[in-house]
């Protein structure tokens, strides 16, 4: 007999037929009611046990977590709350789970506490529901590049530029620990080592995504990414998933066009397919959110947030402008702000930015042209020789979500912004070719993967939306 998955149940309006369901038991009540989840939705199906009729041994193996085959007839629910029920006929134990070593109970448990139980938490209804989100999301990244003609590209994990130039990346060798050959100058000799050259784990595929574009068209890459910064705050993993579109002859106002359109896309994909799990999750939150006081609590449900997001264009402000607005703003002036804002040039932090979306402009925000000085050597130098043709997409409770830039197509430009941050061009020879041979105006974006399923879970702790984080200190499972 074929077995039907506890969604596929939960939505069936045939009854009195015969189904076979697989799972894990997540209560037993009464000896007599189980609780039964399989993974294919948050929504448990009740089974009636006949414990008259059923082995006392039997029942008593009948407990939280264990692994269970059952066989019996579909029929409409007696209780409240679920519309189907199965009268069970035959049950069987596939996997005991002994309730005394079991640590995930059915209560409510901290997420430190599930932290440590990485392999296990996602049996609860707030880590499935993360999860089956997280996969949705994943798809529809997939489904929006390839409906709209985008080739997926696989950069190297292993490196030997730094994107960011940020210096903070995990080395790749094979020289074991302190037998590291020297040369004559007394520092290690990579030309030695595995790869013939100092190489490192990637933190963007963005510069081998440029080059593809130039060739490809409209490119995409989507993978791991990694960076050694010792941070240990919610917003920061050491291993995470990046998203980063190039596309060529696409200048800044099509990089914007690009994603915001995305962005609503892949959104309005789980809002429309994940229904049940984003309902529990927004219930989740408004809970989280009572015990926080009155100040810090968030003026907007998770849900609205997401319709936020969908529902209303994004307005695009110079960063100048922005600068104008929150040296202007009263809690600058009131010096309510953590950094004050006080001259042009500032490096914007996330409470600035949240207040342009969620106080100032009350919707997204995209903003562009920032300061060279600080943003990365790859980006457009605009005429004014002082801002380049950068943007960020700010999003209502995290700030930043999207950062992207129109790139510097011009080798000569390129090459005296690379002298002036001393980058080696024998470094990127490769990537300076692309200026060289048929340049033109292209754009891109990155887009950190788990930093998307924070903002549309509404979790509050990037550790809880990667099912094995990656953190200092902390290697397990």
């Amino acid at each position: 007999m074929n077995r039907s998955s506890v969604k596929e149940l939960l939505q069936s309006d045939k009854f009195l037929h015969e189904v076979h369901v697989k799972g894990w038991v997540r209560t037993f009540r009464s000896n007599r009611f189980i609780a039964l989840n399989d993974g294919s939705t948050i929504n448990n199906i009740q089974c009636v046990v006949d414990f008259e009729n059923t082995n006392e041994a039997l029942l008593k193996r009948i407990t939280t977590s264990a692994a269970v085959s059952i066989t019996g007839t579909l029929v409409e629910s007696q209780g409240k709350g679920q519309k189907v029920e199965i009268n069970v006929t035959n049950l069987e134990i596939l996997g005991d789970s002994n309730p005394d070593e079991y640590p995930i109970q059915p209560k409510k448990h901290s997420l430190e506490f599930l932290r440590e139980n990485a392999h296990l938490r996602v049996r609860t209804n707030t880590f499935s529901a993360v999860m089956r989100v997280r996969s949705k999301l994943s798809f529809a990244v997939h489904k929006y590049f390839q409906d709209n003609g985008f080739n997926y590209v696989n950069t190297p994990i292993i490196t030997g530029s730094d994107a960011e130039g940020a210096g903070e990346m995990f080395k790749v060798t094979n020289f074991e620990a302190n037998k590291a050959p020297l040369n004559e100058e007394g520092q290690i000799d990579y030309k030695q080592d595995f790869f013939g050259k100092e190489t490192n784990l990637t933190v963007s595929g963005q510069l081998e995504a440029e080059t593809y574009a130039m060739a490809l068209g409209k490119v995409y890459t989507f993978g791991p990414t990694f960076r050694a910064e010792n941070s240990n705050t919610t917003r920061h993993l050491a291993e995470f998933w990046m998203i980063e579109p190039e596309v060529a002859f696409m200048d800044l106002d099509g990089n914007m066009d690009l994603s915001e359109d995305f962005i609503k896309s892949v959104l309005g994909y789980v809002l429309e397919h994940c229904e049940d799990d984003l309902a529990f999750l927004d219930q989740r939150l408004t809970q989280e959110e009572k015990s926080k006081p009155q100040a810090q609590r968030s003026d907007m449900s998770l849900l609205e947030k997401l319709r936020f997001v969908v529902d209303n264009n994004f307005k695009r402000v110079s960063y100048t402008e922005a600068i104008d607005i929150l040296r202007n703003s009263k809690p600058n002036k009131k010096k309510k702000f953590q950094f004050p804002i006080n001259e042009w040039g500032a490096d914007l932090q996330s409470e600035h930015e949240r207040f342009l979306v969620e106080k100032h402009f009350k919707c997204p925000v995209i903003l562009f042209d920032y300061p060279a000085d600080i943003k990365a050597f790859y980006m457009r130098l605009n005429e004014d020789g002082k801002t380049v043709r950068a943007m960020d997409v700010l999003f209502p409770g995290i700030g930043e979500i999207v950062g992207g830039a129109q790139r510097e197509e011009r080798l000569d430009v390129l090459k005296e912004k690379m002298a002036a941050l001393n980058i080696d061009e024998k470094e990127l020879w490769w990537y300076l070719d692309t200026r060289k041979f048929g340049t033109a105006v292209h754009s891109g974006f990155g887009l950190g993967f788990e930093r998307l399923v924070l903002f549309t879970t509404g979790m509050s702790n990037i550790r809880d939306v990667i099912p094995f984080p990656r953190t200092p200190q902390n290697a397990e499972f």
